[in-house]
């Protein structure tokens, strides 16, 4: 018998939260290319002022998809994969087990 793990969509909704927001997925992406940057950097050619990509900021980093580093007066933001990878795991095995059971199902209605 196979064991369920419940608590895995509860450790990953606020993931998918933060990731739901599309000026979230942005700033992300700014993220992404691998250098950390500042808030200033991060709010260079966006309409966004310093104070809205700052909360946005807090809601990733609370999500534990961005870490902030204090450097002199300045807060820098760097990106934390791990979190995404997890996420990406626990989709995998959600669709494994997607795939099992329309399997099961097809095998059924073909009998």
């Amino acid at each position: 018998m196979r064991r369920r793990n419940s608590a895995a969509p509860q450790s990953h909704a606020s993931l998918f939260a933060a990731l739901g927001d599309e000026t979230r997925l942005t700033v992300l992406a700014k993220l992404c290319k691998g250098e950390p940057q500042s808030i200033s950097r991060l709010t260079e050619g966006s309409k966004l002022s310093r104070q809205a990509v700052t909360k946005h900021l807090r809601v990733l980093e609370d999500a534990g998809i961005v870490r902030c580093v204090r450097v002199g007066r300045e807060s820098i933001f760097e990106f934390k994969p791990e979190p995404i990878d997890d996420a990406r795991q626990f989709l995998n095995r959600v669709s494994a087990q997607w795939d099992e059971t329309l399997a099961r199902l097809k095998s059924f209605v073909e009998e």
